[in-house]
């Protein structure tokens, strides 16, 4: 079957036998080796040629195009807390390995250079306001609830659109494809307006609209090879002090009058001693290195409690800049016992609040992160649903930065016509039948709203409680033209 030889194709990827035919850069999302990619917090090769942007978040440069990221998905709950998951995962450190923290999204924030390409996983919330939103309903009439009521997406990818204003944000994870041009608000008059085109693209199957050829400025004459960015790692060092391992929900430094510094933007003479430093190359060391067996279809082998392992790149990149080994102090707490002993602690009234609808409070004025429309074409962890499918959370636009529809696509020469969109006039818009997928709106309703039921003490059948992966949809594997009814 398909998804066997893509699998198989990752494999020799993944294990260094093959190379990847271009140079690769991605973000992780919601459906990864967390164990693996936990390896390399500040970013790394997990094969030849294949590389994670950062880490939980980061910045690269290539030919002079700087490329920026976040990876995972938002859930308020977690939020506020440091990086204290390690292997071997439980059921709840196994989903919250891949939630979005606030410490990344401060770092990113202290960057002030212009950004050419930034990736996300989850969209920026309301950036579906800025597209054919009659035509993503259409396609997928779910969504409805949430568009409507501004709760689509991740508001902390939103707070990062709207500070970083990059050229391009390319996103995944709601399985469409979806174009949308943002004018952005000038601060000032000597301000020049900016905009960001964003693209998501469709579920990498047949007949789906996943792939998309952009051609972006660059150096032409600057060479192949992966860079360092400077700023970046300048961020990194100022922020070195603000890593944390615990579970502890804390708040990132603000001008408030409850923190000595709040700035932790790189200035000259920190980004001057990053390229001193590196002798002014800052070429990135084809350094992968193997750190597990990669698994053989042709041998198979009993069930193997993953480790928790400290990648030689991250221990080499840690050491050339000065930072603080995220994993290596994780290991350092798990071993004194303050990690895991109290994370067994309070693992029932982590239970109980999975949702994010207990009173832990947020930094966001409402949390609808355990409501989210159950999109059908995704990969479950049991009963988790849509829950990490969407990663809502509401808030309310503000009244003085109402949504622009006025722009067209027409207006970047750069655009390509498939990335075109029409302006969509909402109060047009009328309610489309779900997707076909046997479910009738009545009940869609009834579950979401006993979802979060459903997550307190387990499994209410008595069973083991044991998780299992379900895919829904298996069909459309095998499907010639499935995106007709999706």
């Amino acid at each position: 079957p398909a998804p066997v030889q893509q699998l198989s194709c990752l494999r020799r990827y993944y294990s260094g036998e093959k190379k990847a035919p271009v140079l690769t850069v991605f973000i992780g999302g919601n459906h990864e080796a967390s164990n693996h990619l936990q390896e390399l917090p500040y970013g790394g090769w997990v094969g030849p040629n294949l590389r994670r942007v950062g880490g939980y978040a980061g910045v690269v440069r290539f030919r002079g195009v700087r490329i920026g990221g976040i990876s995972g998905i938002f859930k308020s709950h977690d939020y506020r807390k440091g990086h204290f998951e390690c292997p071997p995962y439980n059921q709840q450190t196994i989903r919250s390995a891949y939630h979005v923290r606030n410490i990344e999204v401060f770092k990113l924030k202290q960057l002030k250079r212009p950004i050419d390409i930034f990736m996300s996983h989850d969209w920026p919330r309301s950036i579906y306001h800025y597209g054919n939103k009659k035509q993503l309903l259409k396609m997928k009439s779910f969504f409805r609830q949430e568009v409507e009521s501004n709760t689509l997406g991740s508001p902390a990818a939103s707070e990062l659109l709207q500070h970083l204003k990059p050229t391009y944000w390319f996103s995944a994870h709601l399985h469409v494809k979806f174009a949308a041009f943002m004018q952005h608000q000038t601060n000032s008059k000597e301000e020049l307006p900016k905009a960001t085109k964003f693209l998501a693209l469709d579920k990498c199957l047949p007949h789906r609209d996943f792939l998309q050829i952009i051609d972006i400025e660059h150096d032409p004459s600057a060479g192949d090879s992966l860079e360092y960015d400077a700023e970046w790692i300048a961020v990194l060092k100022a922020t070195n002090s603000l890593v944390n391992v615990t579970q502890s929900s804390w708040n990132m430094p603000e001008k408030n009058g409850l923190h000595a510094k709040w700035d932790y933007s790189a200035t000259e003479e920190a980004i001057k001693e990053v390229l001193e430093e590196l002798n002014h190359n800052l070429k990135i060391p084809c350094n992968f290195t193997l750190t597990a067996a990669c698994y053989d279809p042709s041998k198979p082998q009993k069930h193997v409690e993953p480790v928790h392992t400290i990648n030689p790149q991250t221990t080499e990149f840690c050491a050339q800049f000065g930072l603080t080994d995220i994993n290596d102090r994780i290991q350092q707490a798990k071993e004194e016992g303050s990690v895991r002993g109290e994370y067994e602690e309070e693992e029932e009234e982590e239970e109980m609040d999975s949702t994010g609808s207990a009173e832990e409070p947020s930094e966001y004025n409402t949390d609808n992160s355990g409501l989210s429309s159950i999109n059908p074409d995704e990969i479950m962890l049991d009963e988790e649903g849509g829950d990490e499918d969407l990663s809502t959370c509401s808030v309310d636009p503000s009244p003085d930065h109402p949504p622009d529809f006025s722009a067209s696509f027409s207006d970047i020469r750069i655009m390509p016509d498939s990335m075109a969109v029409s302006s969509d006039d909402a109060m047009d818009s009328t309610n489309e039948e779900l997707e076909k997928s046997g479910v009738s709106k009545q009940v869609e309703e009834k579950s979401l709203n006993e979802r979060p039921l459903k997550r307190i003490g387990g499994n209410e059948n008595g069973n083991s409680g044991i998780k299992k992966i379900k895919r829904r949809n298996q069909a459309i594997y095998a499907a010639e033209d499935e995106d007709k009814t999706e």
